[in-house]
Order: C-alpha cells, then structure tokens, then sequence
C-alpha cells in the first residue's frame, strides 16, 4: 500500500489568486512524472456544501460522481488530471462540526468539553487523510479555502500546523500570494507578501514554497528579498504570472520547477523525466485552431465568470478536438421575447440552453429553443435546458398551449414535466435532488448513440424535475424522440429531434464529466454538427 504525502495550497493577501489552478496544474505536473495525484479542497464556510448557495453568492455548484455537491473548483481538478473526485474531496467548517457536534449528542465525548482543540482540528486532520489512507495515492494537494488570517481559517491552518509536526518531511505548504505592482511607483510591492507569511508565521507555520501571483515577471532582487524576508530559499519563490489561458499555466510552473521543489520538500525521489506532451499537444492545438463558431449560452447567470464554468470549459474542449475556437455569446435570458429573438440570435451558429432552477427566464429560453427548432440552428439543452426543449416541443407542435413544467406551474393542463415521484415528500432542501451517476440506454439508431459508440452510459445529475411519461407517446410519434432512459425507474435522460441537424436535450449534466484528456463526446459532436451546418467562408 502507497504511503501517501501531503501538500497544503494556502493563499493570502486577497482571494481568487488562483490557488485551485496552481493545485491542479501541481497535480498535472506530478502525474507527469509517474506519480499518481489527488486533490481535496477545504472550505470555511459553515453551509454543509455548496448546493443550497445561489450562483450569485458562490459561482457553479459542481457534482461528483457519487452525488456530491462541491466546490467548483474540483471540477479544475477533474479537467487537469482526468481524476474523478468525490465526496471526500471536498470539505467544509459547516460538515466538520456537524459531524462533531452529532458525536457529541450520542455521547462519544461524555466527560469532556468539546473544543476547537483537539476535537475540530481533529476531525479535519481525519477528513484530510482520508484519500491518503486509500492506499491509491503517493500524494494528496489540500486546498485551503479563503484567505490566511480570516478568522474562519485558523483551525485548518492549526490542522496543517499539527501534521506537519507529526510527519515532518511527508508534509509541504505552498503559500500563494500577491506581489502588486504600483503603476505610480513603477515597481513590484512585496510587502504583502511579507505580512501574509508572517501572519501564518504567528500560527505556527512556515510555507515551504511562495507562489506569487503578479502581472509583471519577477526579477532576481524581487526573489531574494522575499525569500530573505520570508525564510525560504531562493528557488522556492515561483512566479505565477498573468497567463492567456488557464491552461498554461502547468507550462508555466514546469519552467518555474514548482513541481521539482515540491519532490525536494518532500525529500521524493525526483524521476529523471516528465511527459505532459498530450497536454502540450493540446495547447498547441487550442492556439492554432482553423476554423471558428459562435455559440449562443442562454442562461440568467450569464453576467456571473463562474455560473457556467464547465460549461465554458466544455466548449473549449470540444472546440481542440474539432480544432475549432468557441466563441461563446453569453445571452441572458430575460432579454430574448419574441420581438428580440432573431436580433439577438442571428449572429450564431448553435444554441445551447444552460441549466438552473425557478421560473425566472424560462420563456426567454422556450422562445429561444423555438428559434434554433424552427431555422435548423444546431441546439444542446442541459437538464433545465431539456425541460425547456419539452415544453416548447409541447406548446407549439403537440399544440399543448398551457404545457409547462410544475416547478413554474403547479396548475399546468399540460404537466410535459413533473417532480419526481421520490422527491415529492422532501422537505430538507440541502443534498436532496437526484445527485450524482447514473446509468442511461441508448437508442442504437440515435446521433447521441453514434458520439457515445456505446449502449450503456454512466452521467451525473442534480435535479428535482423529470420528462412526465403519460407524455412520451405523443413526443415520440411527432418526432421528438426519447432515445436515452434510465433501465430502473423508466425515466427519459435525452431527447433527440428528428429532422434537425442536431437538436439534443439531456437531463443530466455533460459538462461535469469533460476534461482535457477525455473531451466530452456531447460537446464534441455539437461543435462538429455546427461546424457541418455552417457554410464554408
């Protein structure tokens, strides 16, 4: 069994410095060397997980194989290192003391006061050596979520104090931080960085390893004033710059030998050679494409960067396999009506309805899908987005005029879609909907069975709300076909137009599940069908 060593990713100064993309491309490059990589994010918010938090508050909700709802930044994990994650790979303040608190009610600590020492940090160095204990991994990359110094992060980083004093070399922290350059001054400040070690310095622990974010390169003084001031060597102050993609920056770390002073810190033997050559390959092919499309995004959270991360991330996915660059128009769907639609969607060359919940929207998003049925412009629906392809379907060919979905109207004549007949007596909104794999039979004679070119797929979900089954007749016999269906309750997963370039809705969620290595074959076959349906300029 792998006796696994860990490595703690802080940040500090400010948040969104990057530390889920500096872990993720750490992981790519360990991979590299032979290495097999997993990677845990830790957050300090006291909500169980993400799932009852809006897009607004926290960006994608992303979803793991066994019914998770995480961070979205496991779904960088997953797209660097084609590693499915779980519900062990993310963790939060809320499921750490719950889990205590619940020990606390059914006695296990009768006798004795429960406190954040020893009993929370204790529970968070179990959470964190859990995926080492699997015997899969030589190293486990913990994310630290929030910033150092917030108060909500000092049990973590006490967590991260104790195990580092009872494994010493089998532990390593990397501190990411920001060096800013003063315009006015024309010069890189480190200073910040300096107070940010100092205040994980007051806590008890040293980083072995700066990773400073700049938009300027570091020179040499820059570097050893910060290690001089910060107890580090030299060569463990890694510039992290400003990258045109996040995709480069793997490449960038590999110059800076982040991944060649970790092996060091971590007293590994450092293999003589690394092979990224599929990831170059790629990103050479991301920034060499020959030809180009436009894809419309309708959604209501299209002004929010991350709402729709995978998603984005997807296309860009499917855009190298088709070495094709994706454009994607982000369209809000309270501005489409029936008087905007073709202004607003002329200029397109696909149309994919994202997911979501609540009415707010929803007939931007029908008038839309009725848009890309009617002028044959490629379409993909994802979960809510299929929903809409129903009831559009429903309203303006099955002449179904009040047909809707219960989630938006519970008096419906025409309930096209309906909750699920196990989610009608859940009252507890966190963790409830059907979350997680499930499997799908394909229809052998569909488009989506051609891309797949197998009969028995696996995708993940998160949903209340499902294609009602008194239905499915009338859909399929006007051309609307149920092509993919879950074998055990009979529930419909994919809906493919006949007569139509390419017009799929799916109840699940496609995005989930692509990555660099293994381009998703729904995102890969929807830029192909645009790129055929789009004449040659």
């Amino acid at each position: 069994m792998k006796s696994a060593k860990y490595i703690f990713v802080t940040g500090g100064v400010t948040s969104s410095l990057g530390k889920g993309i500096i872990s993720a491309s750490l992981a790519k490059l360990l991979q590299g060397r032979g290495f097999s990589v997993t990677i845990q994010k830790l957050d300090p918010y006291i909500n169980v997980d993400p799932g009852t938090l809006n897009p607004y508050e926290h960006g994608e909700c992303y979803v793991t194989e066994d019914g998770a709802e995480t961070d979205l930044d496991l779904g960088h994990y997953e797209r660097f290192s084609n590693t499915p994650t779980s519900q062990a790979n993310n963790v939060t303040t809320g499921r750490i003391y719950q889990y205590v608190i619940d020990l606390e009610r059914k006695g296990e600590f009768l006798g004795t006061t429960v406190q954040v020492i020893p009993h929370i940090t204790d529970e968070i160095k179990r959470r964190i050596s859990l995926l080492g204990q699997t015997g899969k991994y030589d190293f486990v990359i913990t994310e630290i979520g929030g910033t150092v110094g917030d108060i909500e992060s000092f049990p973590f980083i006490e967590a991260i104090r104790q195990m580092r004093w009872e494994m010493g070399q089998s532990c390593a922290v990397i501190h990411l931080t920001l060096v800013p350059y003063l315009a006015a001054a024309g010069e890189l400040k480190t200073k910040p960085t300096q107070h940010s070690v100092k205040t994980m310095l007051e806590q008890g622990v040293q980083p072995d390893i700066i990773v400073c974010r700049t938009e300027h390169h570091l020179n040499e003084n820059i570097r050893t004033k910060i290690a001089q001031f910060c107890n580090v060597e030299p060569m463990c102050v890694i510039e992290s710059i400003d990258a045109e993609s996040i995709y480069d920056v793997p490449l960038l770390m590999l110059e800076e030998k982040l991944d060649i002073e970790v092996l060091k810190k971590t007293n590994t033997p450092i293999p003589d050679t690394i092979d990224i050559s599929r990831w170059e390959n790629f990103l050479f092919r991301l920034k060499n494409p020959k030809r180009t499309v436009t894809v419309g995004l309708v959604g209501k959270y299209v002004e929010l960067k991350d709402a729709y991360k995978s998603i984005n991330e997807s296309f860009i996915h499917g855009g190298v396999a088709n070495d094709c660059k994706v454009i994607v128009k982000h369209i809000h769907s309270e501005t489409i009506t029936d008087a905007t639609v073709e202004e607003i969607l002329s200029d397109v060359d696909g149309v994919l309805v994202a997911p979501g919940f609540g009415a707010r929207g929803i007939e931007g998003k029908i008038i839309a899908i009725k848009y890309a049925r009617e002028n044959k412009v490629p379409f993909l629906g994802i979960c809510l987005g299929m929903q809409c392809a129903v009831i559009e379907f429903g309203r303006n060919v099955l002449d179904y005029k009040d047909a809707n979905s219960t989630e938006m109207d519970p008096t419906t004549e025409y309930p096209v879609i309906d909750i699920m007949t196990e989610q009608k007596s859940i009252e507890n909104k966190g963790g409830t909907m059907r979350l997680g794999s499930y499997p799908c039979r394909l229809e052998t004679t569909s488009k989506v069975f051609e891309l797949y070119g197998e009969e028995n797929i696996s995708e993940r979900h998160r949903h209340r709300f499902e294609f009602n089954n008194s239905y499915r007749d009338a859909y399929n016999n006007h051309g609307m076909k149920t092509i993919g269906i879950y074998p055990e309750d009979d529930l419909v997963e994919i809906i493919e137009l006949q007569n139509h370039p390419w017009f799929v809705g799916v109840q699940f969620h496609p995005e989930y599940k692509s990555t660099v290595a293994c381009p998703h074959p729904l995102f890969v076959g929807f830029i192909e069908a645009i790129l055929a349906n789009k004449p040659v300029s």
